[in-house]
């Protein structure tokens, strides 16, 4: 599986140029059965790395477009009435996908943004009175804008928080835009692109990371960093159990990734940015503006060991 893994990322980057740390970070986030948040200024490539993670694992796809008028049962579907039958059929929304990429969810309305919660944390979907289970495998790969820019709605904590990670793609360093520049157009690479993993295959990596082994002394060292966010004043408040878990889970399967059973504290503190910074808020930095200095402190002054 070791091999499988290693060319899912070769063919993500053939695809996202110059961004092989935030393909890896995805690709961690997704064996661990987390949900991903990316946020950039647009043209980044967060849509063209949506629909290649789709190919590349074999997953049916479907876009939302998130905007101002979007109603919740654009999202998950609506019943309509049969005039040969006599009754109402319910037609499934694009929630009904194994990936879903919601695109720009920050346009929408909190509503709308609503309406992603009960799927992202129990894989299900509550629809006139009716509970509709999601596919299997089922993730969530949302993009948003920087809320700086007009026409947004901050997502609140309680939804940033079904995101196992966020990550920011950036600008391409200046030999991967050339070769951007000059080369085909990424969309069209996507249809020539086979999948390298199939349903049970992916199923087994997921497995298998939850069974990478974590030492005592490690778990200790995840609470450490727990417990300096509830205690320390620079944080306006801690993190809670659920993000400890996905702190571990994100770690096992980044181990995973690199090609061991076993997590090292190195691992924690590659994910630790991904997977916490958008849980985390400065005390004196009401607006949320950014978690960065944050997270640094974080690795710098909590002892792995």
């Amino acid at each position: 599986m070791r091999s499988q893994l290693q060319e899912c990322l070769d063919a993500v980057n053939r695809v996202l140029l110059g961004k092989e740390q935030q393909v890896r970070l995805a690709l961690t986030c997704l064996v661990a059965n987390g949900h991903l948040l990316i946020e950039d200024l647009p043209g980044m490539g967060k849509t063209t790395l949506s629909h290649t993670f789709a190919r590349v694992l074999g997953l049916s796809f479907q876009r939302i477009q998130f905007t101002s008028d979007l109603l919740p049962s654009d999202i998950l579907g609506t019943s309509v009435f049969d005039k040969d039958s006599g009754q109402f059929v319910f037609h499934q929304g694009p929630i009904f996908a194994e990936l879903v990429l919601a695109d720009e969810i920050n346009r929408a309305t909190p509503k709308s943004q609503s309406a992603l919660l009960e799927a992202m944390e129990e894989g299900q979907v509550t629809i006139e009175g009716a509970t509709r289970l999601l596919p299997r495998p089922f993730f969530v790969i949302a993009t948003q804008n920087p809320s700086t820019q007009g026409g947004t709605f901050a997502l609140p904590e309680s939804q940033l928080d079904r995101f196992l990670m966020r990550l920011s793609l950036g600008y391409p360093a200046r030999a991967a835009e050339k070769a951007l520049l000059l080369g085909q157009a990424r969309r069209e690479l996507l249809p020539q692109m086979p999948a390298v993993l199939d349903h049970a295959q992916l199923a087994r990596l997921q497995a298998q990371a939850r069974a990478v082994r974590v030492s005592d002394a490690l778990v200790d060292y995840v609470l450490r960093l727990v417990e300096a966010t509830r205690s320390q004043p620079q944080f306006a408040w801690g993190l809670s159990p659920r993000a400890s878990l996905a702190l571990l889970a994100a770690s096992r399967a980044w181990a995973l990734l690199v090609g061991r059973d076993y997590v090292i504290p190195e691992d924690v503190q590659a994910v630790l940015p991904a997977v916490v910074s958008h849980r985390l808020r400065e005390q004196a930095d009401p607006a949320g503006q950014g978690a960065g200095p944050l997270v640094q402190w974080l690795l710098r002054e909590v002892p792995a060991l």
